[in-house]
């Protein structure tokens, strides 16, 4: 097996700097364009939704990001200048970017704190990770995420039983172990309760604090409180962009996605 060449150890982006650069991005499946010459970019700190109808290249566009596609032509560039295209899925995990598919994937055999440390835990084989000891630094981290994603009385739970939203939680929560920059959701509120729709707005806020996030959402009324910045995809690009009052009025929009 043929070894990487680590990516280069990068600085923490600060607020406000490009994180995420997608330039020209195109990929194509059997002859189908997936994404046709995507461009955008995402600021370090931004809370930003992706929305669009089925087949706009939402989930490709993540895939690119994430390493899983690689992209035909297009440059995907992350924290001022690596270039993700020259990464696998791993060293881009490492470099800071989280991604949270729509069906929560816990280890539902253990407890929301075993959970958490094998997320901490990183790569080390996870039977081996359950009893390692951890650092103070890393039982601080876990209490501070319990806490974020609401799960503090939870802890000892087994994860299996938790609601289908406190499973998305709790999934959210051992992304957060790793401290990514760039955290990248899909569809978090799907199969939510009201109450749990509601909270999960007011939580991926709270984590936009610290980190960028990047929502794929079909639901309006929770584009609307998450009360961000809106990128309509179709067809593989940009159809519009600005807020979701703006993209809403947006005639192009109404006609591919809104209006359905």
């Amino acid at each position: 097996m043929s070894e990487h060449v680590p990516p280069p150890v990068h600085a923490r982006p600060e607020q406000k700097d490009t994180l995420l650069y997608l330039n020209g991005v195109t990929v194509s499946f059997d002859g189908f364009r997936a994404l046709n010459s995507l461009s955008f970019y995402v600021i370090a700190g931004e809370l930003r939704a992706i929305i669009g109808p089925n087949g706009a290249g939402k989930t490709t566009m993540m895939d690119v990001v994430t390493g899983k596609t690689r992209p035909d032509e297009g440059d995907v560039v992350f924290n001022g200048g690596i270039d993700l295209t020259e990464l696998d899925e791993a060293e881009i995990a490492n470099l800071g970017i989280g991604r949270k598919f729509q069906k929560p994937t816990v280890f539902e055999n253990h407890t929301v704190l075993d959970n958490l440390e094998l997320a901490c835990a990183g790569d080390r084989h996870a039977l081996a990770a359950l009893f390692t000891r951890l650092s103070g630094e890393q039982r601080d981290r876990i209490d501070h995420v319990l806490r974020t994603v609401s799960l503090v009385a939870d802890r000892d739970r087994r994860a299996g039983d938790l609601s289908h939203g406190r499973k998305q939680w709790l999934e959210i929560g051992m992304l957060l172990m790793q401290d990514p920059d760039l955290l990248l959701v899909d569809e978090p509120v799907a199969g939510m309760t009201d109450a749990e729709t509601e909270a999960t707005a007011v939580l991926l806020k709270e984590i936009a604090k610290n980190h960028s996030v990047v929502v794929v959402e079909h639901d309006m009324a929770f584009v609307r409180a998450l009360d961000c910045h809106v990128t309509v995809l179709h067809e593989g690009r940009v159809l519009a962009d600005g807020s979701l009052d703006k993209v809403q009025a947006n005639q192009q929009v109404i006609e591919v996605y809104l209006g359905r």
